[in-house]
């Protein structure tokens, strides 16, 4: 089973993405903030990280380069998938060296949630 750590300060969204991982049969750990998402990554193993980017507190930019260059292997590692509204041409020139494993951006779908989890972690969705 995954534990998934979905970090998103709009309650609607944790809810989706919560609903469209069900099928994975995994634990979903929720963070409305990089603050609150340090601490949960602390405490649990943490397969899989879903990232919003604007948030109040600590954003997502600051929490995956808090998390990439503070935390000790292998949770340093745990793959980061960013959720945004940005142009993605734009995002990854942007802030390619955040640490981010992959791209997901709104609206969101079950199959762009499904295969960024299978490009992060291949072993989730079999």
């Amino acid at each position: 089973m995954a534990n998934i750590l979905i970090v998103d300060d709009i309650f609607v969204n944790r809810l989706l993405l919560k609903e469209i991982t069900k099928p994975l049969n995994a634990t979903c750990f929720e963070a409305e903030n990089g603050k609150q998402a340090i601490e949960l990554l602390q405490k649990e193993k943490i397969d899989v990280v879903f990232m919003d980017i604007e948030m109040p507190v600590m954003n997502g930019l600051e929490t995956t380069k808090y998390i990439r260059e503070k935390f000790p292997s292998p949770i340093r590692y745990t793959p980061i998938i960013a959720l945004t509204a940005h142009n993605p041409a734009n995002f990854f020139d942007d802030f390619k060296d955040v640490g981010f494993d992959y791209l997901l951006t709104k609206p969101y779908s079950i199959e762009k949630i499904k295969e960024a989890i299978s490009k992060v972690t291949p072993r989730l969705s079999n």
